[in-house]
């Protein structure tokens, strides 16, 4: 339970811009549709003057979300448990300089955070201490620190495996750094690969794809600025390519994301538009073979914004669009070359030019359906409208953790009994059904369930989103 008073809730989150409907296109100002803004922070309430990258964590102890903003000057830390009243619980300042760049990710509650600043290494912070802030705001130190290398671009993480990722040092051509992580607070060096260009962004993952050949290894697949490469990074010492694509009116190769079947990944190039004058596109490759990608289709989206990051949840592809904001694509028709706009919230309500203002990443991975929008305009915390039919009802009521879960869920009670919980899948058929025994608090078997994005309805007035993986 939060030890953080009534009066100090109050008072670290006034200045923030409450819960605002879409209605007529439009919420607070901002151009909208399917999605409504829950709250806002600026920049300035975050002591800083620039704003970027983004990530999220749900606390394993009782389910509570936190927001963690990449700034120009450090990271920030918000309480979204109340998402119309986020806390702004501090920052942990950079440590060398201030940079544009900076990129964070999670593993076993820590967050890894690098930066293009000269000299900043990578910055551990323990999430934990989160939980109990006396006084938010507050200034943070980090828990540890690894100084392999100086700058860098981004880092990934294989929270299967406790590898840590860092992309765009100044080590191995600018390709990744292998560092074991599993004792966060002591990384390992482990070597890296350089056979490739400088490596921009990339997604690792434990392979489960279609292509049973590389089935169970580490794969990386890397948006290398001209092209897309694939390497098996099982063998840290031994890595191995094994293929790469690319495509015309290459710009420059920014960043990609797999679907949920591992069947298609779906790329970014940030400098096409710009470069070539058309629309936002999304090129969509299939990865059928890992040996040999290639490129399916381009889809072409509604304005001539530049497209950043972007990442599938479900049948939805969440993409950072800079001036116009988050864009979310339903991707349900992806292998018949077929993807649709289902809904955007807008950040930046200014002009949809191909510039570099606005939205620079989106976080939709928590299992609130409360989705992080980070860049220029500072934080915003939206939400689908309908949210896929079923709304997340009095959600201050039940904790559901850990989400996302493999095997199971407990959901616990502040005040109501717990009599009776089903699970539907996003076609609304029920997977489940349990007559609870009066408990507060009840543990599920869920490992019979197949990954993907759940609606689990609590005494039959409440529902919440629950993720298997």
């Amino acid at each position: 339970m939060k030890k953080i008073t009534s009066l100090l809730m109050i008072m670290s989150s006034v200045f923030a811009l409450a819960q605002v409907p879409c209605v007529g296109g439009v919420a607070s100002g901002r151009p909208c549709n399917n999605f409504d803004l829950q709250s806002t922070i600026t920049l300035g309430q975050m002591g800083a003057s620039g704003g970027n990258d983004s990530w999220g964590w749900t606390d394993p102890q009782d389910g509570t979300e936190y927001a963690l903003i990449g700034l120009n000057n450090g990271t920030a830390f918000i309480d979204i448990s109340d998402p119309v009243n986020p806390i702004y619980l501090g920052k942990l300042p950079t440590h060398t300089s201030s940079s544009t760049w900076r990129d964070i990710k999670v593993y076993s509650d820590h967050a890894f955070i690098v930066s293009e600043a000269g000299g900043h290494g990578m910055q551990v912070f323990d999430l934990t201490r989160l939980r109990n802030v006396p006084s938010p705001p507050q200034t943070f130190t980090e828990d540890a620190h690894y100084g392999g290398f100086g700058s860098a671009h981004n880092i990934v993480i294989n929270e299967d495996t406790g590898y840590a990722y860092p992309v765009g040092t100044d080590l191995f051509n600018g390709g990744p750094n292998f560092i074991n992580i599993q004792d966060p607070l002591n990384p390992v060096f482990e070597g890296g690969y350089s056979q490739d260009d400088y490596s921009h962004d990339a997604q690792v993952l434990t392979y489960n794809g279609p292509d049973t050949e590389h089935v169970g290894k580490e794969i990386l697949i890397g948006s290398n600025e001209n092209e897309v490469v694939v390497v098996d990074i099982t063998s840290k010492s031994n890595p191995i390519a094994i293929g790469a694509s690319s495509y015309t009116q290459v710009g420059y190769t920014h960043q990609g994301w797999f679907t949920e079947d591992e069947r298609y990944f779906i790329v970014g190039d940030e400098l096409d538009e710009s470069d070539f004058g058309f629309n936002t596109r999304t090129l969509v490759f299939d990865m059928l073979d890992l040996d040999n990608p290639t490129l399916a289709f381009e889809h072409f989206g509604e304005t001539p914004a530049i497209d950043h990051n972007g990442y599938v949840v479900g049948d939805l592809y969440y993409m950072a669009n800079y001036t116009a904001g988050m864009r979310v694509l339903d991707i349900s028709d992806i292998a018949n070359g077929s993807i649709s706009e289902m809904g955007f919230f807008d950040t930046y309500p200014q002009n949809n030019n191909a510039g570099f203002s606005g939205t620079w990443n989106v976080y939709p991975f928590f299992a609130s359906g409360n989705i992080v929008i980070s860049g220029g305009q500072g934080f915003h915390l939206a939400k689908e409208s309908s949210d896929l039919g079923i709304n997340d009802q009095d959600n201050t009521n039940f904790s559901m953790y850990p989400n996302p879960t493999k095997t199971s869920v407990t959901i616990t009670s502040k005040n109501e009994a717990i009599t009776q919980i089903e699970i539907f899948n996003v076609l609304g058929q029920r997977v489940y059904s349990e007559n609870s025994s009066n408990n507060t608090s009840t543990t599920l078997d869920v490992s019979n369930l197949n990954s993907g994005m759940y609606m689990v309805q609590i005494n039959g007035n409440t529902t919440k989103r629950l993720i298997v993986n």
